[in-house]
C-alpha cells in the first residue's frame, strides 16, 4: 500500500520535529512547511493526505490557510488537523466552522496526536456511500457521496461539521439526538468540543436552510432533532 503523505506546519522548530519523529515511526511520509504561504504551495506541486496546521503562523495564518484550501475544490477534501495553542472554546468552533477535521491545544501528547490523525485518515478511506444512501426529506436533498444539500433543487453550501450535523439528523428523522450523540457521531467520542460549539452548528445550519431551517427543533433540555415528514 502506498505510504500517505501528511504535511506538518509550524514555524516552532522543535514543535516541527516532534512531529515529524512520530508520524514518521508509524510509517507516514512527512513534508513540513514554516508558513501558511508555504502550505498553499506545497499543496499544488504533490498530493497530500492530511495537513497537521498550526494557526499562529507568520503571514497567512493558520485559519485562512483553512479558509483557502476549503473553498478551493482541488484541495478541500485534504483533511486538517489543527495543532495549536490557542484553545479557548471561540477558537474551537471557528476551527470546526472553517471545516478542520479535528483541533488539538498545545501542549499535547505525541501519542494521542498520532491516535486521532489516524482516526482521521481512517474516517476518510471508508467507501463511498451510493445514490441508495441519497435522503430526501422536507425538499431537501442531502446527498452524502458528493457531500451536496440541495433545497428545492438549489444547492446549499454547508462546512463540513454542519453537513455532518444535518445528515446525522437526517438519517434518524423524529428521533431526538442529545449534543453528545450528534459530537460522538460527527467527530468521534474523544473530541473536544463543547455543547455550545454543537449550538453553533445547527444555528448555522438554520441560517444557511432558510426556511426549511425550521425542521430542525430544539428540544429543550435535551438536544435536537428532525422532523419527520408528513
Amino acid at each position: 500500500m502506498e505510504k500517505e503523505t501528511i504535511l506538518v506546519v509550524d514555524d516552532e522548530e522543535d514543535i516541527l520535529e516532534l512531529v515529524k519523529y512520530n508520524l514518521a515511526r508509524e510509517g507516514y511520509d512527512i513534508e513540513t512547511a514554516l508558513t501558511g504561504e508555504e502550505t498553499l504551495k506545497r499543496v499544488k506541486t504533490m498530493p497530500i493526505h492530511l495537513i497537521v496546521l498550526d494557526l499562529m503562523l507568520p503571514g497567512i495564518d493558520g485559519l485562512e490557510v483553512t479558509r483557502q484550501l476549503k473553498k478551493n475544490p482541488e484541495t478541500q477534501r485534504i483533511p486538517i488537523v489543527m495543532l495549536t495553542a490557542k484553545g479557548e472554546e471561540a477558537d474551537v468552533v471557528t476551527g470546526l466552522e472553517l471545516g478542520a477535521d479535528d483541533y488539538i491545544i498545545k501542549p499535547f501528547s505525541p501519542r494521542i496526536l498520532v491516535a486521532r490523525i489516524k482516526t482521521v485518515l481512517r474516517r476518510i478511506s471508508q467507501p463511498t456511500p451510493d445514490e441508495a444512501d441519497v435522503i430526501h426529506i422536507h425538499e431537501l436533498m442531502i446527498h452524502p457521496g458528493r457531500r451536496e444539500v440541495c433545497a428545492d433543487g438549489q444547492p446549499i453550501n454547508l462546512t463540513y461539521t454542519e453537513f455532518q450535523v444535518l445528515h446525522y439528523l437526517a438519517k434518524r428523522p423524529g428521533w431526538v439526538a442529545t449534543r453528545y450523540q450528534i459530537v460522538d457521531a460527527v467527530r468521534g467520542s474523544d473530541y473536544p468540543v463543547t455543547d455550545r460549539s454543537v449550538d453553533v452548528q445547527i444555528v448555522g445550519l438554520r441560517k444557511k436552510l432558510g426556511s426549511y431551517g425550521k425542521h430542525i427543533e430544539t428540544v429543550r433540555g435535551v438536544g435536537y432533532r428532525l422532523k419527520e415528514a408528513t
